[in-house]
């Protein structure tokens, strides 16, 4: 006979919109104590990845956005060929493929095509190695007496595209404050910025990558 069910999945068999509404109360609080926090850094790096990819794809096509994507995947003659567990072969027949990035996980991509599901690729978002990061644990504090310290931080902060406002939040000061540090920095050849959309996203140049890395330990 089919296995029993556990009492969790009783109750919702029982009680279907009851269970939905507990198991959509249980989500929403766990949304407001655990992501809503962090929301602005994770979106911060997955909009900055999928900026990356619609250059990349814009520049090279389909060859160029997923060279990158993950070693796992691989694109050629036409064909995207993902190392996972299964040697199943799938065609599309034109129902496209959705890419989403991740930061819940990094170390395999993960797919999406059986019907009646859109097919879809998940993958680690670009950055994520660097999502909690602390400016205090880098070489930062060796150029803090010399950039000073809220300019360190800032180029320590900057290895992934950041807003003026998430950066501001980070090292809690005020957006004026940190634009006026983000404009210095820029100056320098320390800094550069991108618009995506309405807003401007500021990245740490490579002179600024090579001043942070030579600074001692």
């Amino acid at each position: 006979g089919a296995a029993e069910l556990s009492r969790p999945l009783r109750a919702l068999a029982e009680d279907p919109r009851g269970g939905l509404q507990r198991l959509a109360g249980t989500l929403a609080r766990y949304w407001a104590a655990v992501l809503s926090p962090n929301w602005p850094r994770l979106q911060q790096v997955l909009d900055a990845d999928l900026g990356h990819r619609a250059r990349r794809l814009t520049a090279g096509g389909a060859e160029s956005l997923f060279a990158d994507l993950h070693p796992a995947i691989h694109w050629s003659e036409r064909r995207l060929a993902i190392d996972l567990l299964s040697a199943d072969v799938v065609d599309l027949a034109g129902r496209g493929l959705v890419l989403v990035p991740s930061v819940f996980f990094w170390q395999r991509p993960m797919a999406v095509v059986e019907p009646p599901w859109q097919p879809t690729l998940a993958y680690p978002a670009r950055g994520i190695g660097l999502l909690w990061a602390s400016p205090e644990s880098s070489s930062a504090d060796a150029l803090a007496g010399v950039l000073g310290r809220t300019r360190t931080d800032l180029l320590a902060l900057l290895a992934v595209p950041r807003t003026t406002t998430e950066l501001a939040a980070w090292l809690g000061l005020a957006p004026g404050g940190v634009s006026t540090h983000l404009t210095a920095l820029r100056r320098a050849g320390l800094v550069a910025s991108q618009r995506e959309g309405r807003r401007v996203l500021y990245l740490r140049s490579e002179l600024g990558r090579q001043l942070l890395e030579a600074a001692p330990q």
